[in-house]
């Protein structure tokens, strides 16, 4: 009897997480309707607002904050983990000015583009219009619950929002200046609703109701987006992981290479835009491999190098296996591998990488154009730093993460990403024929 009894409690459990995501489903879509509908200005209202109370809530959200870190401490976050919780007075900055940014952008609902004429007397062109309804999975950050929120409001979406549980009471603090900042408008409430089980079963079901939820957005680890895009019954904006390249070929300015190549492995080591392999033409790896030897030294990065690399990478340098070039890394270790030329290192390229963002260091006009074309990454640069790679960087002012996908949208994702186009047909009375 115990053990059906246990049962009975476990699906109660269920029906009633499902009852409450059902719920949120439905609200978001009639929110998403009106949002659709929003003017800029209202929108901007509700942004400005949300900045203005968040703003007044300091005290609020640093108890809250608090609260998670001590729960966190308790549970055992690593150092890592619990910084990423962190809401420093610095971050709270941070979303204050993001919400300032993001009114800042230009609105892409309603824009018109490629009006044109057809033989019938017909004008066809397009209109960006909203997705709809967005849920967004992330772990760890609560400041995300505020970018999150902003993006999908200025481009006239509703949003799920489901944040990590060890950042619990900062999403309900955030939520709660969310909330003021769309009455402030008078937008629905239900525009942006954070969910507030930490059930698992939640986010199963959030993926799977496409009668309501229009795109999935995970940000987290591999593990994370791996369950999410194996088990979404709804389309996924996501990338797995950030195994970026950098090619210095061998018409490279020897200065210019070793900068970036520097920078984007040793700027931030965390990142999913961090140069993982370098892969460096064999015309010029006596030069320059020795140069930025010394300089990763100095930063304490581990090398792991090919046989043909490893001399001239100092004694602490090691052999490097095959799973070298395909790991990122998010660490200070580097891949370095010599290749023969161009055709080699795209090759390279197009075998391992994950398809995030990959660069060529080159004074050769041709080969630049060839490696714009020719790589199947979702950004590809010359002559600069793969930290670039973010929708900050790219003049979008946010981000709402990176795509690798190559349906609908592709690198960082902006307001245009959490949009699409539907077709415009005006006329004058005219029948077909």
């Amino acid at each position: 009897m115990q053990a059906v009894s246990e049962n009975t409690v476990v699906a109660d459990a269920t029906l009633d997480v499902e009852a409450y995501m059902l719920r949120l489903g439905q609200q978001a879509r009639q929110a998403s309707r009106q949002m659709a509908a929003a003017s800029t200005a209202a929108k901007n209202t509700a942004l400005l607002a949300m900045a203005d109370a968040i703003d007044a809530s300091r005290e609020t959200l640093h108890l809250a904050n608090e609260q998670d870190l001590q729960q966190g401490r308790e549970k055992g976050l690593d150092a890592a983990m619990l910084d990423r919780l962190a809401l420093t007075p610095a971050r709270i900055d941070g979303m204050i000015e993001g919400l300032r940014q993001v009114v800042a952008l230009q609105d892409p609902v309603g824009a018109i583009s490629d009006m044109s004429f057809r033989p019938s007397g017909i004008q066809v062109g397009k209109m960006r219009v909203p997705l709809g309804v967005i849920g967004i999975i992330y772990e760890s950050r609560p400041n995300v619950t505020c970018e999150a929120a902003s993006l999908c409001l200025k481009s006239g979406n509703a949003a799920i929002l489901r944040g990590g549980s060890e950042a619990r009471h900062s999403n309900q603090a955030i939520a709660e200046c969310i909330r003021h900042g769309l009455a402030a408008a008078d937008l629905p409430a239900e525009a942006v609703q954070v969910v507030e089980t930490t059930d698992r079963a939640a986010v199963g079901k959030l993926i799977t109701m496409p009668e309501f939820v229009d795109v999935i957005v995970p940000r987290g680890g591999k593990g994370l987006i791996e369950r999410i895009s194996n088990e979404a019954r709804v389309p996924v904006i996501k990338h797995l992981d950030g195994n970026c390249h950098v090619y210095i070929d061998d018409k490279a300015d020897v200065d210019k290479a070793v900068a970036v190549a520097e920078n984007a492995k040793t700027q931030r080591y965390g990142t999913c835009n961090t140069m993982e392999t370098l892969l460096v033409a064999e015309g010029i790896a006596s030069t320059v491999l020795p140069l930025l030897a010394e300089r990763y030294h100095a930063h304490g990065v581990e090398m792991r190098g090919c046989p043909v690399a490893l001399p001239y990478l100092g004694d602490e340098a090691i052999a490097a296996s095959e799973a070298d070039w395909e790991t990122e890394y998010l660490a200070p270790v580097l891949a370095i591998k010599v290749v023969s030329g161009l055709d080699e290192a795209i090759a390279h390229i197009n075998q391992y990488s994950s398809a995030h963002t990959e660069s060529i260091i080159t004074e050769d006009f041709d080969r630049s154009q060839r490696f714009l074309r020719e790589v199947d990454s979702s950004s590809v640069m010359v002559n600069a730093s793969t930290r670039f790679a973010d929708g900050f960087e790219y003049g979008l002012g946010a981000e709402i993460g990176i795509s690798t996908d190559k349906i609908h949208a592709r690198g960082p994702v902006g307001l245009d990403g959490l949009t699409s186009q539907k077709y415009i047909v005006l006329g004058q009375g005219h029948i077909r024929q």
